[in-house]
């Protein structure tokens, strides 16, 4: 991974893309650095994702709950300050919440299981 130097993030000024969900959508604002990504999440209302995601995170849960379900029938709740880490490729997970939430998510190739 590449040095990153010191440095503020102002999320007030970090452009938001929206991704939509199977049901709802979800908000994005992305810092991205070699080897690293970094973004505050918001998932709308009754969002539930659109796909089995295979890709490694640290998740910090900020404002409200999220259900993450694992391909293999686990489901797990977050709640403000709650985390939950997880490599690539070793637990397939889903994203739903009912009333939105907002998520802090690092991901990067630290978290790659090769």
């Amino acid at each position: 991974m590449s040095q990153i130097p010191f440095q503020t993030i102002d999320w007030s000024s970090i452009e938001k893309s929206i991704h939509p969900g199977e049901k709802g959508y979800a908000t994005w604002q992305t810092m991205q650095f070699p080897g690293l990504r970094i973004r505050l999440v918001e998932y709308s209302k009754d969002y539930v994702a659109d796909h089995w995601c295979q890709k490694g995170h640290i998740v910090y849960c900020l404002e409200g709950s999220v259900n993450n379900k694992l391909e293999s029938g686990e489901s797990h709740t977050l709640t403000p300050g709650m985390s939950y880490v997880v490599s690539d490729n070793l637990s397939s997970h889903r994203s739903d919440t009912h009333d939105g939430v907002k998520l802090l998510i690092i991901d990067g190739d630290f978290l790659r299981n090769d």
